[in-house]
């Protein structure tokens, strides 16, 4: 049967230290896994599971990567990749080739078979398909967290992670863009965005200058708390979050 969820978000640092030990700490997160497998990229990353969805931080190790250049592209601000699984990656992004986004990068470590699609084409950032042989189950074995990530869940901070936020000049065609791609049907807010649902979390698509992966939206037991982690750490904040790692962090009660 045909599905698609949320499966993984990736930001982009500098260095991987303090964001990864930051973002632990004000989250109530632990890190499951450091993947080996990146540094043929140019890469060291971090894996943080928010219930069954992985936070990745990637940091680029040498001058020339891609990570690096989009980096210097953004600024620094912007989240690098949504990652979804689902039932047929190369199926989908056949149809996604189709309507002229193009394929990126195809990684075949069986049991893990993913599809990255171009972000010129995705708009905003990086959309990655992948599929698991035989576990479709969304606490099973996913090879890029590592053996046993489901260890490294805890949900006394941050319970889940709820909502991706793209922004756009022109959110109502990013969010038809996105919604092609993902095949999923996009929904009018009242505050001029749009939403895609999927069944772990949602995208919502906001009005902004450029176009961007913008922020994180999580589910926590005391969002107050979690904001008065970060001022502590040095972290910018507002009354709805802070910024960290090139995004806007929010927690929700």
């Amino acid at each position: 049967m045909p599905y698609l969820y949320l499966r993984q978000i990736c930001l982009v640092a500098r260095a991987l230290e303090p964001a990864v030990s930051d973002i632990a700490a004000i989250l109530g997160l632990d890190v499951c896994y450091r993947d080996p497998h990146v540094g043929k990229y140019g890469l060291e990353n971090a894996l943080l599971p928010v219930g069954p969805i992985l936070l990745e931080v990637i940091a680029p190790t040498r001058e020339g990567t891609a990570a690096g250049r989009f980096l210097d592209k953004s600024g620094g601000r912007g989240g690098y990749m949504a990652i979804f699984s689902c039932d047929d990656p190369d199926g989908r992004a056949a149809r996604a080739n189709a309507l002229g986004v193009r394929t990126a990068n195809v990684i075949d470590h069986p049991p893990y078979h993913g599809v990255q699609l171009h972000p010129r084409d995705c708009r905003a950032a990086f959309i990655e398909l992948n599929h698991t042989e035989g576990s479709d189950d969304v606490l099973g074995p996913y090879p890029p967290a590592g053996p046993d990530w489901t260890r490294a869940i805890r949900g006394d901070v941050t319970v889940a992670l709820t909502e991706v936020v793209l922004q756009s000049p022109e959110p109502a065609s990013l969010a038809a863009h996105w919604g092609r791609i993902l095949d999923l049907t996009p929904t009018a807010e009242d505050d001029g965005g749009w939403r895609l649902r999927l069944p772990n979390a949602s995208i919502r698509v906001t009005p902004g200058e450029r176009e961007l992966m913008s922020g994180l939206t999580f589910r926590v037991t005391d969002a107050a708390g979690v904001i008065d982690a970060a001022r502590a750490r040095g972290y910018a904040v507002s009354d709805v979050g802070f910024e960290m790692a090139g995004v806007t962090f929010t927690p929700t009660t």
